[in-house]
């Protein structure tokens, strides 16, 4: 099942921070990016970022799954209606996530 653009664009939206935020289309779902590192997706309409231990620590309830089959599991964000969340969420992220690799 692929993700719906409303969803994508209720997170981009949640997340209010157009400059450092963006997004790349793949096979009906969604990659986003903060300050373009790869902080997780929209996959069938949920919101996984990396299992970093920040995500981790600031969402102890949260939930592993699965983006797609055969892909490594990912943390559910179930708290997306909370703005200042999710920014200080990826924020917190950043640092621990790997640079985009150089082509």
């Amino acid at each position: 099942m692929a993700s719906d653009k409303e969803y994508l664009e209720y997170i981009l939206e949640q997340l209010a921070m157009p400059e450092d935020v963006s997004y790349r289309a793949m096979m009906g779902e969604y990659i986003l990016y903060y300050r373009g590192k790869v902080i997780g997706g929209i996959y069938d309409n949920r919101f996984l970022v990396k299992p970093v231990k920040s995500a981790a620590a600031m969402m102890p309830q949260a939930v592993m799954e699965l983006p797609y089959e055969g892909a490594k599991a990912m943390l559910l964000v179930d708290n997306v209606e909370n703005t200042e969340f999710l920014q200080a969420l990826v924020k917190a992220m950043y640092d621990e996530l790997p640079s985009p690799k150089k082509r």
